[in-house]
Order: C-alpha cells, then structure tokens, then sequence
C-alpha cells in the first residue's frame, strides 16, 4: 500500500524573512499547479520557482502535497473573507437584495484565480483535505440559516435547515459551473443575466 503523503507543514514561519520564504513557496506552488499541473509540479521545481534551496524548502514543508494544502488553505481563506463580508452586509436586507448580494459575491469568489480553484478542486481528494471544504460549505450554510431565521416573516414556510441546505448548494453549483466550465459563454459582461436568473430563482423557492 503507497504510503499517504505528509501534508502538515514541518513549522510555522515566525520570522519576517522566514514568512516571505514560506510566501514565496505557496507562491509559486501556485502558479506551477496553473501551469503545468499537478504530475508536474515537484518540489524542486517549486524551490527554483520561488529563488530558494530546496533544502529551505523542505525546513517547512515535507512533500509538494503539503505545499498544494498551504495554496488550498490560502485561497479558501480569501473566498471566506469574501463570503463572510457579504453575509454579514446582508444581514439587514430584505431577502431579495440579501440573495442578489450572496450570488454576486459567489460569482466574484469563484473569479478569484479561477484556473487555479479549478486545480485545486481536482486535487482535494488527493491531498485528503475533503473536510477542510466541508467545514467551508458548513461555515457558509450555518450563515445563511441564521439569515433566514432572522428574516422568516419574509418567507413561505419552509424547514428552514433544508431551505438553506437548498440554497447554499444551488448558489455553489450554480456559479461553479457558470465560472469555471463556461467562462466562455458567460463573458464578464454575461454573469449579470445570470446573477439576475439565480437571484429569481432562489426567491422564488424562498417566497
């Protein structure tokens, strides 16, 4: 049986020089993976990229599979923030304005690097990290129940629990796909229609 690759990092960066190394190495892990994939990348590859020894490299990081996790845990972090923000400025909308904000950000978030989310999201079973996006989308849903909790007087009834299970997975799909399979359809310009159409279609279900 192949032995599962180390994806914790060997230390944290205390040092400012030391965070720049490790910057550097996510850095350019990133840009290799949108390049040339995965099967390519190799840790050598990645220490000559960011201008250290691989040596460095390997004071931090134990295997190319660990530096994909530090990329991973890096870019869900800003499409969080992103998240969160929205979330919390839609806190006070009425549910049609709080949903367009919530499909607009989604849009934004998966625009984020969009090459590189898509390979990132190839290698999640790989790096065994299936549970970081699961708390992500569970973070995300228990939002967006409190949203509805707080507004229930503007819905049909609904089981709520299910109702935001429903929407946070619709609004997902919905700008995953649009973004990263069918970016050439929905050109910058196109993703206002289809912001529109996802907005009517989750109030719609919610009232």
């Amino acid at each position: 049986m192949a032995r599962k690759p180390l994806t914790q990092p060997r230390k944290q960066a205390a040092q400012a020089r030391s965070r720049a190394t490790v910057d550097a190495l996510i850095e350019a892990t990133a840009r290799i993976l949108v390049k040339e994939g995965f099967d390519k990348a190799s840790t050598n590859r990645i220490a000559a990229k960011a201008g250290v020894s691989v040596g460095s490299l390997y004071q931090y990081f134990p295997s190319k599979e660990a530096l994909v996790v530090a990329v991973m845990e890096r870019h869900s972090s800003e499409l969080m923030a992103l998240t969160r923000d929205a979330l919390a400025d839609a806190a006070t909308l009425p549910v049609a304005q709080a949903v367009r904000r919530l499909v607009t950000t989604a849009v934004h978030a998966h625009g984020v690097d969009p090459k590189l989310h898509r390979v990132l999201a190839e290698q999640i079973p790989r790096t065994g990290r299936l549970a970081n996006t699961e708390r992500f989308n569970a973070e995300i849903y228990n939002m967006f129940f409190a949203y509805l909790e707080a507004h229930r007087d503007e819905l049909r009834p609904l089981d709520l629990e299910l109702a935001a299970f429903v929407c946070v997975t619709s609004i997902e799909a919905l700008t995953h796909n649009a973004v990263l399979h069918h970016a050439e359809r929905f050109a910058e310009a196109r993703f206002a229609p289809l912001i529109d159409e996802a907005t009517r279609l989750i109030v719609g279900y919610l009232q």
